[in-house]
């Protein structure tokens, strides 16, 4: 095990480091859309994974995605299985089963080779659990370790979970805390307790394989999952895409509670200010709120949970089978697209 400090070499960690979301926008929004009839979703949905149909399997698509990131921990293993786990986790929020990947990989040449090999066993741990293969990909020198993957995925046509598809009534299910990048930013500062440090560890590292599993037998309107934009940022574009308003019922949010005590003291990722500065008109405030609570709303996560807007009654069966909680609820479009109750 090697005793490197990862996260003394980066500026910003995990899902933080994204580019912003106004920035981002700017420029994919000057762009023109390519386009092709068997591209069936691509970037401009603002959807997790992109569909393209498989002409020679009618009713089986394909979905590919990519993610990397500098890291978030110290140990090599635990960040090779967080920035996997990551990546994989946009296949599972379209519904899809991930079945191949390549890695994707930043190394600086002043670090041991044992430290890379240690980050690639982390994320072939996780695509072993996922059922997948890592069958190649593409390192290069540079002085800032990141490390993720591009995966590919198959779905059949009409089990393809989107995010622009929930329906007045439906109710928001929640599948993993929100507050990691604040953890991570006190982790880095070396402020974080053992305790809050291994609690996030352990949501990061989990697959949202099993809460999309449970979920098939479901039905399930819209998904994403909640990661560098926040929890209010996706239920947002959930919302837009959706051409309805979200309410989010704030006291039934899950969150870890150390994540309010290292807000209160300040230690808030980058991302989160730029996720505010870019949402903040978008919501609509019907309660009062401690500042350190809101911080947690526009907290960039790094492997966050699944968010599930499902019919009423399937979300709270789903709930109940879980123990995931019911977080929100879907209406008619209003003044904003989102709101806080």
């Amino acid at each position: 095990m090697s005793d490197v400090k990862l996260t003394h070499m980066v500026k910003t960690s995990g899902c933080a480091a994204k580019l912003p979301p106004g920035l981002l926008h700017e420029v994919l929004d000057s762009l023109p859309v390519m386009h092709s009839p068997d591209l069936m979703e691509g970037y401009e949905g603002s959807d997790d994974a992109f569909v393209h149909a498989i002409p020679s399997t009618p009713g089986m698509m394909m979905l590919q995605t990519v993610d990397f990131f500098p890291p978030m921990v110290d140990d090599p293993y635990l960040f090779g299985q967080v920035a996997a786990a990551n990546a994989l986790s946009d296949i599972y929020a379209m519904g899809g089963e991930p079945k191949v990947a390549l890695n994707l990989v930043t190394f600086p040449s002043c670090l041991d080779l044992s430290v890379l090999r240690d980050i690639l066993l982390g994320g072939q741990s996780k695509v072993a659990e996922a059922g997948a293969v890592i069958a190649g990909g593409h390192t290069i020198i540079d002085a800032t370790p990141k490390y993720g993957l591009c995966v590919t995925g198959f779905a059949h046509t009409d089990k393809i979970w989107a995010n622009n598809a929930a329906k007045p009534g439906d109710l928001l299910v929640l599948t993993k805390p929100i507050g990691v990048g604040i953890i991570n930013t006190a982790i880095k500062a070396e402020l974080a307790s053992k305790d809050a440090a291994e609690k996030a560890i352990k949501a990061m590292t989990t697959l949202n394989k099993y809460a999309r599993d449970a979920a098939l037998s479901y039905t399930v309107h819209a998904a994403t999952d909640i990661t560098g934009f926040s929890l209010l940022g996706h239920a947002i574009e959930m919302a837009s895409a959706s051409k309805l308003s979200i309410t989010l019922y704030t006291a039934q949010i899950p969150i870890f509670e150390e994540a309010l005590e290292y807000a209160y003291m300040g230690l808030n990722p980058e991302g989160l200010y730029s996720n505010r500065d870019y949402l903040e008109e978008k919501v609509l405030r019907e309660t009062t709120l401690r500042q350190e609570y809101l911080d947690l709303l526009y907290d960039p996560q790094t492997s966050g949970g699944l968010l599930l807007s499902m019919a009423e009654a399937d979300a709270v069966r789903y709930s109940k089978e879980t123990g995931f909680p019911i977080i929100g609820s879907v209406g008619a479009l209003g003044p904003k697209p989102l709101i806080l109750a």
